[in-house]
């Protein structure tokens, strides 16, 4: 259950966007940009100046990337071909991907095979001389649970990207809601990659996101890493430039203390965290609308 009450979500709700930066009770650090293309843009630029920078120094890049936000795909990839920026280096572990109802994968052309998008959308563009060698790609998958997780072990990752939920999750770190299994936040903390039914809001959300609202098609089952894998890195990034899904699960981020409902205020807890939002998923509609009466 979550640590707070519903007078104090109200009350982080209200605060105006605009105010959020600067926010005094803010736990976990926080970036505002003004819509898509400049997150995109500042995704892009802050990872492969990253690459550039180890490559100089001829050490790997080791990161934990998400399928979304896509809104850097294009500009990232349009950079490495433009400067000729080597990703022979570059070492991808990928965090998540959908299963069917059994477990197993979904075709790579389904609208929700992460590995499909990405092979189409941030591997395919790069040139063949740069691109991130196919034994240094570390897909996700229920043959591979073991090999992933003893390869993000072997070395220190030194970035996490990431989104986040409705609920706050990060990667398919979704919070429990087994009637008969809940779990605290200290096995939030130490949770690992493991196979897993989707929640139902989970589900309804995509549904809504990408299909319609027709539930009917979205995977119920993903294979995911852990928290601990995702937090494991040097420094973690979330984005989202997904608006009202994402708009309560930020408010609770910034603001409520770590709580398993939520899991990404677990962030507050990692040394080099921030948090980065477009003003349409930062803005909330309580905050604009001071005459509602929530019974709180």
């Amino acid at each position: 259950m979550a640590t707070f009450t519903a007078k104090q979500l109200h009350q982080w709700c209200r605060i105006p966007c605009s105010k959020l930066t600067t926010h005094p009770r803010r736990r976990v650090a926080f970036r505002l940009c003004r819509d898509s293309a400049d997150m995109g843009q500042l995704m892009a630029r802050e990872l492969a100046d990253l690459i550039i920078a180890n490559n100089r120094r001829k050490r790997s890049t080791r990161a934990i990337i998400p399928c979304g936000p896509s809104c850097w795909y294009v500009p990232f990839t349009e950079r490495i071909n433009r400067e000729s920026i080597s990703l022979r280096r570059f070492e991808v572990f990928h965090m998540d991907e959908c299963l069917d109802w059994q477990g197993r994968e979904i075709p790579l052309d389904h609208p929700l095979s992460f590995r499909g998008y990405m092979l189409k959308h941030f591997y395919a563009p790069v040139r063949r001389s740069l691109a991130v060698p196919e034994r240094n790609r570390h897909w996700l998958r229920p043959s591979t649970m073991d090999t992933v997780a003893a390869a993000i072990r072997k070395t220190p990752i030194d970035i996490t990207y990431g989104g986040w939920g409705q609920d706050g999750h990060i990667a398919y770190n979704q919070a429990r809601r087994h009637p008969y299994s809940s779990l605290t936040l200290d096995e939030v903390r130490q949770s690992t990659i493991r196979i897993q039914d989707n929640n139902l809001d989970t589900i309804i959300a995509l549904a809504q996101r990408n299909f319609g609202s027709a539930y009917q098609f979205v995977p119920p089952m993903s294979v995911t890493l852990g928290v601990r894998e995702c937090l494991s890195a040097r420094k973690v990034r979330l984005f989202s430039d997904t608006g009202a899904w994402k708009q309560t699960a930020l408010r609770v981020a910034l603001f409520a203390p770590p709580t398993p409902e939520y899991p990404m205020t677990l962030l507050q807890e990692h040394p080099d965290a921030l948090i980065t939002a477009t003003m349409d998923t930062a803005r909330h509609p309580i905050s604009e609308h001071p005459e509602w009466d929530l019974g709180v």
